[in-house]
């Protein structure tokens, strides 16, 4: 199983992503590391990305996740995927990949983008991710998390939500205990 963590940018997609694969002892990305240079300095320096923009960075995300399905490796990547275009090519038909949507108001996240530093993405930018933003529909099947608690809290409710799908017992001891990935 692959979790991508999506949600606007300050919504908590890397501290949630990170604690949840520490949880689950699974391969953790960081999907803005995908990025190609020319994004991330126009990102930096005030440039809303266009659909073309993203279409190379999207390719390697999924790319990523592919190798490592391929693979048979467990892991939880980061990736905004504010459309359902974007979605479609990093999850697709890979039903092994789960959908978790940090959701939260336009107000907390700029409250919380303004309170962090050394992050490319400025606080100005947070308006035009959320006019972009198509919410998740209920066919994509996301586990959809408030922002408002705190990080561990929101990592442990996306486990749970995942035991709840598998379905079986001892799915907690499974997910946790899949392959060990350093």
């Amino acid at each position: 199983m692959i979790v991508v963590v999506m949600g606007v940018s300050g919504s908590g997609k890397t501290t949630v992503a990170a604690l949840l694969a520490a949880l689950l002892g699974w391969r953790y990305r960081e999907g803005d590391d995908l990025h190609p240079p020319a994004n991330v300095e126009k990102m930096r320096g005030g440039t809303p990305l266009t659909d073309a923009d993203r279409l190379p960075w999207l390719h390697r995300i999924a790319e990523e996740i592919d190798g490592w399905r391929a693979r048979g490796e467990q892991g939880v990547l980061t990736c905004s995927a504010l459309k359902r275009a974007y979605r479609d090519i990093i999850i697709g038909d890979r039903p092994e990949v789960a959908l978790a949507y940090l959701k939260g108001s336009q107000d907390l996240i700029a409250r919380r983008m303004a309170a962090r530093h050394e992050h490319f993405m400025p606080t100005a930018l947070l308006a035009s991710q959320f006019a972009t933003l198509q919410e998740p529909t209920p066919d994509e099947r996301p586990i959809v998390v408030d922002v408002g608690g705190q990080p561990g809290e929101i990592a442990a409710t996306i486990v749970r939500e995942l035991e709840f799908r598998s379905g079986e017992s001892g799915a907690a001891s499974r997910l946790r205990h899949g392959p060990q990935i350093p």
